[in-house]
């Protein structure tokens, strides 16, 4: 009879002061990637760009943030989430900083994609830090927690640099921020530890691996890597989230200038309302944590126990866009607007939890960095499509249809795709894995 292993009070602290601490990280890291949204209208007029221009500005930083998960995954996997997440934090506030301090569109998106690289190794350390920290029946509500961060950092983003833009200017809104940023990539540095790091007793590494595929470990090779592409599960994690964060980020980028522009809101007012969906997404981020571990304790599997919920999610969220759409009622809108949030980022958890298990531990920060590379793909599409759709047709409703039916491809790819998790045999060259397979075989 197997016994459940249990954390221990030091184990305990790290795992909170870990979360406390991306939580901040991540938190910051959406306040900087929103800032250009919540100053768009300034920005467009001080700046003289059409609705389509910034649009193609927006996406700056989402482009250089997708194609930055490639390298990024690997480097967490070998030099540990601590060194990365620095660099990480060091680089983007700088970034944020200097958004302050243009002087020309072209200088404003170098900055931007500068940005996007910088806040890459985020998201993808979070789902390490758990894959490290936490055991497998833990790691839902871990994953919710610091996932939470994205919808909390972006709620907090409205009433924050709206207050901010209002009595400083947008410019020194971009230079507070960076500031803030720098300070806090010097607490994390300080302050959290990888799990090389610290001397873990016999129970304290149980807990952590108990329930794992067994392994040695060793940094993940490029060899390996590589082989993630040929893994069915890669494909579905990388394809699905494409349609989930194409959703967020039409929420993100546009969300302002759709309640202003689309519900003919001021400014003042936007700020506020748009934080009120966003406080739906961070209850919803936690409780997608809390749907995934309970699942996995009433003897779902470890796939099935993020996948069915991420996939209900999304068809839930595919519905309230398509009313929010068609109301015309601005209550009715905002209200729907929470549902589609809520359903978003418990399927944003879900994905995250996934990435814990989906993957052998030396390749968890590729695998996340797999999946947030082709959800950024998406999402560096969301604002240049939506905003030649609202330019060309003079409204937002076809472009939040398209959302929906972006909802529905995310759950399809997730569910009709991805069946098991990836295996050490499966990253190992065709002729090693067959010898593994069989020899796996006479084992039983």
């Amino acid at each position: 009879m197997s016994v459940t292993p249990t954390t221990t009070p030091r184990l305990r602290f790290v795992q909170r002061s870990a979360l406390a601490l991306l939580v901040l990280s991540g938190a910051i890291n959406t306040i900087d990637r929103a800032a250009l949204a919540i100053a768009n209208p300034l920005v467009r007029h001080d700046l003289g760009l059409s609705v389509a221009d910034m649009g193609l500005l927006l996406s700056a930083f989402l482009w250089a943030y997708a194609f930055a998960q490639l390298p990024v995954g690997p480097l967490i996997d070998r030099l540990g989430p601590r060194r990365l997440l620095t660099a990480g934090l060091a680089v983007w506030s700088t970034a944020q900083l200097l958004c302050g301090i243009v002087g020309s569109v072209a200088q404003f998106a170098a900055a931007r994609v500068m940005l996007g690289i910088g806040e890459a190794p985020q998201f993808p350390t979070g789902g390490r830090v758990v894959r490290d920290w936490f055991n497998a029946r833990d790691r839902g509500r871990a994953s919710g927690i610091f996932n939470s961060a994205s919808t909390l950092g972006t709620g907090i983003a409205a009433p924050l640099l709206t207050t901010l833009m209002l009595l400083y200017g947008w410019r020194w809104m971009f230079i507070i921020m960076g500031l803030l940023g720098i300070g806090a990539a010097i607490i994390w540095c300080a302050l959290y530890r990888d799990p090389a790091q610290v001397d873990l007793t016999p129970e304290e590494n149980h807990y952590r691996t108990a329930g794992d595929a067994p392994e040695t470990p060793r940094p993940v090779t490029f060899d390996e890597w590589k082989r993630l592409f040929r893994c069915r599960t890669t494909w579905g994690m990388v394809l699905g989230y494409f349609g989930v964060i194409y959703v967020n980020w039409l929420f993100n980028a546009w969300l302002p200038g759709y309640l202003e522009m689309g519900r003919h809101m001021s400014l003042l007012h936007t700020g506020w309302v748009a934080a009120i969906p966003y406080a739906f997404a961070v209850f919803g981020g936690v409780s997608g944590g809390f749907i995934v571990d309970r699942l996995m304790a009433r003897g779902l599997s470890r796939i099935d126990s993020r996948k069915f919920p991420l996939c209900l999610a999304m068809l839930g969220e595919a519905a309230f866009v398509v009313v929010t759409a068609l109301i015309a009622s601005n209550t009715v809108a905002v209200a729907c607007l929470c549902g589609a949030m809520f359903c978003g980022t418990v399927a944003t958890t879900c994905a995250w939890a996934m990435v814990s298990i989906a993957a052998p531990a030396n390749s968890t920060g590729s695998l996340g960095s797999l999946q947030n590379f082709g959800g950024y793909l998406g999402g560096a599409l969301a604002p240049i499509v939506t905003g030649f759709i609202v330019q060309g047709t003079g409204s937002f409703v076809p472009a939040l249809i398209v959302g929906a039916v972006m909802c529905v491809f995310a759950a399809v790819s997730y569910f009709v795709i991805l069946r098991r998790p990836i295996t050490p045999e499966d990253l190992l060259p065709p002729h090693r894995a067959m010898v593994g397979g069989v020899r796996s075989l006479q084992s039983k």
